[in-house]
């Protein structure tokens, strides 16, 4: 199962810069980078509607949504910064250098969630090699930048 998983995710990273620029190509016939967000998420919402109803889906009671802590609601949020971002940045900086440095922002603050547990991650303890791997991973980042 846990190559499934990571199948899924490898597919799911295939997926982002093809979407980054998807949308970055977007912003330039809207010519606004919050037009093109506010298209790919209308999309995306129509899609997962259509699933939704497809797969039959049954909604928990408002009772149950209302015991959801405030923070679980924020996903969105980061999902709209994270596509907007993309969307401006991709023709500045072009899909290496950008997810290069994507990928860095996600090391540091995945480090800090498993090592605490955050979220709902299972703790994972930082450790010199963790350390070790991060610090080689943004020597690739500006390697990735500098060439």
């Amino acid at each position: 199962m846990e190559i499934l998983f990571a199948f899924l995710v490898l597919i799911a990273g295939v997926l982002a810069p093809t979407q980054a620029g998807i949308n970055a190509s977007l912003s330039t016939y809207l010519k606004n980078d919050f037009l093109a967000a506010f298209v790919s998420f209308s999309v995306g919402t129509i899609a997962l509607l259509l699933f939704t109803q497809i797969m039959r889906f049954s909604w928990p009671p408002l009772s149950a949504l209302a015991k959801i802590p405030w923070w679980c609601w924020l996903g969105g949020l980061c999902g709209a910064y994270l596509v907007t971002t993309t969307i401006a940045a991709a023709p500045r900086l072009g899909a290496t250098t950008m997810f290069a440095f994507f990928l860095g922002g996600q090391l540091v603050a995945s480090l800090i969630l498993d090592h605490f547990g955050l979220l709902g991650y299972p703790e994972h303890p930082i450790n010199l090699w963790r350390v070790i791997g991060v610090i080689l991973l943004f020597c690739g980042v500006l390697l990735v930048k500098k060439f």
